[in-house]
């Protein structure tokens, strides 16, 4: 799937949850100063900007499909190579990273299999393979959203049935793909907004499932989605905590 907006809309969207995922995914899996890190998927470089802090900008490798997010990591960090090319078709040489890393992408993948089995191949023998998606079921940060969706309309889909967001679905995925030695475990975020409309305002921007879903529906719809987001989410302050399935292995 092509994420078919600006760097910032994304960040405003899902940036806000996915740059502090990216501290505990990096740490999480101990990347090192030195080591060869690709990050598959990268989005406007949310993970990409972690790596360069633990491994080096010139040790780190970024692709992603959408032509404005890899403009948009290339001016953030310098240093980085950066390619345009989806996950199924990786434009390099077998064995040639330490550590192939995929944060909140899986899901979107044309082929999850291939995609994982590609960023496999690309790893050295023993070197790390692992991804994180959101926990879609009930844990996401979207889940109010889907929830409030569903009641207005039970044929909206959401994203619970996409690949990897179950438990022990990311994991099956990886062992199809032919990684070795596959752990899951959780990784959990928590944001807590001043008002709705910090909440709300992002979804309008139009930014992958949830953001269309908001500006396919008519208006009378989208405000009555407004109300039960609203409903959903209690008077402000409030926090949203958000939980990925965490999957490592190794190549």
């Amino acid at each position: 799937m092509l994420f078919d907006v600006g760097a910032d809309a994304y960040d405003r969207f899902m940036g806000r949850f996915s740059q502090p995922l990216a501290a505990l995914f990096a740490d999480a899996l101990g990347v090192g100063a030195g080591e060869r890190v690709l990050d598959v998927g990268s989005g406007p470089g949310a993970l990409t900007s972690r790596l360069v802090e633990r491994a080096g900008a010139e040790h780190v490798t970024a692709v992603d499909p959408t032509e404005a997010f890899v403009a948009a990591v290339r001016e953030r960090l310098p240093g980085v190579d950066v390619r345009r090319a989806p996950a199924e078709a990786l434009p390099f040489e077998d064995d040639t990273f330490d550590a192939a890393l995929a944060q909140l992408v899986v899901h979107f993948m044309a082929d999850p299999v291939a995609g994982l089995g590609e960023m496999r191949r690309v790893t050295r023998p023993g070197g790390t393979v692992a991804a994180s998606v959101w926990d879609q079921e009930e844990r996401g940060p979207l889940t109010a959203f889907w929830r409030a969706a569903r009641a207005l309309d039970p044929r909206v889909r959401g994203e619970s049935d996409l690949a990897g967001v179950r438990r022990g679905h990311l994991a099956s995925l990886m062992r199809d793909a032919g990684v070795a030695g596959v752990e899951e475990g959780e990784l959990t975020v928590s944001l807590t907004f001043a008002s709705f409309e910090d909440w709300w305002e992002p979804f309008t921007l139009g930014v992958g499932p949830a953001g269309r879903h908001v500006r396919l529906v008519d208006d009378a719809t989208r405000s009555r989605l407004r109300d039960l987001c609203a409903l959903e989410l209690g008077p402000p302050p409030f926090t949203v905590d958000a939980t990925a399935w965490c999957v490592r292995g190794r190549a």
